[in-house]
């Protein structure tokens, strides 16, 4: 990589290719810490995702029994906390709706009502607007960012090391919402989780897998990529105190769909051992993965390694998959479309209507009403499948 100036990394521009982090755009006015350059000269930043569940109870030396009354009693304020929070959500927006109905005239159309410019209007476009920077940390300053640290106490903060723009095909390397979906479901549901060995595919920056590490035995995060994968390996490291106490522990593997197999090579830096797959084959039994679903080469691709690996396992497996349905004009169309959401949503049909003899796939959404743990906009195009996986022989 060359050298980058100083210049350089304060006047980060965006190409007509570039795709833009939902961090980026949900939380315009958070302050992102620039903490280095990836190894291809991309800015990396570190932010802090604050737990809107208390849970201190992950550190305590409670007993099981003592501990399970506990989340229970919080998963109960939490659906009436839900159920508030709805309310107020399903209030607010039928007075949005009322005060937008207001604005359309007999056609439909809306109605902009511009007030008249003022003067000090005017002469404010005069002025020179304020240059924003990213905020750089470097090693041996955090000092300067003490008292946002101590908002955050070790155990509800999750640091998360990732990329706010970058081209297509480095898309693995931002946050993404359905990942936060998924987080909220196992957090919701850990009981189900606990002690399991889950793979989790297309783990990009790794806080799916870093939430399910609080409660399962064994994760295996996979992507493809040494930079990509470098960077969830340093997410793990970051919150490795946060599965400490359940005793999880994360493997972050190199797992490429468009291959048939895993990668044993053993000059690789993310490379699986014998020992890891066989145990992959005979303890898994969650499969996960959020917001794969872009590219319909690459759907096809997950669908095909998630058949292989299910029917390769030795115990039935259930798969959960978040995804955002993103609406974009098409030219083609000349309309509004969602192709790659119908090209998954026809992938997965084709799989729960699959008849080989050999495997039996069973599809069901999940209502994405449980209660939010995760600080995110969780908007009505996020949705939750879940897949039964069962072997006919």
């Amino acid at each position: 990589m060359g050298d980058v100036t100083e210049e350089e990394m304060d006047n980060l521009t965006f190409k007509s290719d570039t795709v833009l982090s939902d961090v980026h755009i949900h939380c315009p006015n958070k302050r992102h810490l620039m903490v280095r350059l990836n190894a291809v000269g991309q800015p990396v930043f570190l932010s802090y995702f604050k737990l809107l569940w208390n849970t201190d109870n992950w550190a305590s030396e409670k007993s099981g029994r003592e501990a399970t009354a506990e989340r229970e009693h919080q998963y109960s304020s939490g659906d009436e906390l839900c159920d508030k929070d709805r309310n107020n959500l399903k209030n607010e927006r039928e007075s949005n709706t009322e005060g937008l109905e207001a604005l359309l005239d007999d056609d439909g159309d809306l109605e902009v009502v511009r007030r008249p410019r003022s003067t000090s209007d005017l002469e404010a476009e005069d002025l020179p607007r304020d240059r924003v920077y990213p905020v750089i940390l470097m090693k041996g300053k955090e000092d300067t960012f003490e008292n946002e640290e101590q908002e955050c106490t070790c155990t509800d903060v999750v640091k998360i090391e990732h990329t706010m723009a970058t081209p297509l095909e480095d898309v693995g390397k931002q946050v993404w919402r359905a990942a936060f979906l998924l987080a909220d479901y196992v957090l919701f549901k850990r009981d189900m989780f606990r002690c399991c060995t889950v793979l989790e595919l297309g783990g990009g920056t790794g806080i799916t897998s870093i939430i399910m590490g609080t409660v399962a035995n064994r994760v295996y995060c996979t992507d493809v990529g040494d930079d990509l994968l470098a960077m969830c390996e340093q997410n793990v490291a970051l919150n490795k105190h946060l599965m400490e106490p359940g005793g999880g522990e994360i493997k972050v593997k190199e797992l490429d769909w468009l291959k048939d197999e895993f990668c044993t090579d053993p000059e690789a830096l993310f490379s699986w051992s014998e020992e890891e797959i066989a145990d992959l084959h005979d303890h898994c039994t969650v499969i996960m993965a959020a917001d794969v679903f872009y590219d319909d080469d690459l759907t096809d691709a997950l669908f095909r390694t998630l058949y292989r690996i299910t029917h390769n396992l030795k115990k039935s497996c259930t798969v959960f998959l978040a995804i955002e349905k993103r609406l974009n004009f098409t030219l083609r169309h000349m309309d509004i479309t969602c192709e790659a959401y119908s090209h998954f949503r026809n992938t997965l049909n084709d799989l729960e209507n699959l008849q080989d003899g050999k495997m039996k796939y069973h599809v069901e959404p999940i209502k994405p009403d449980f209660c939010q743990f995760l600080s995110y906009e969780r908007i009505e195009q996020l949705e939750l499948w879940k897949i039964i996986a069962d072997q006919l022989m």
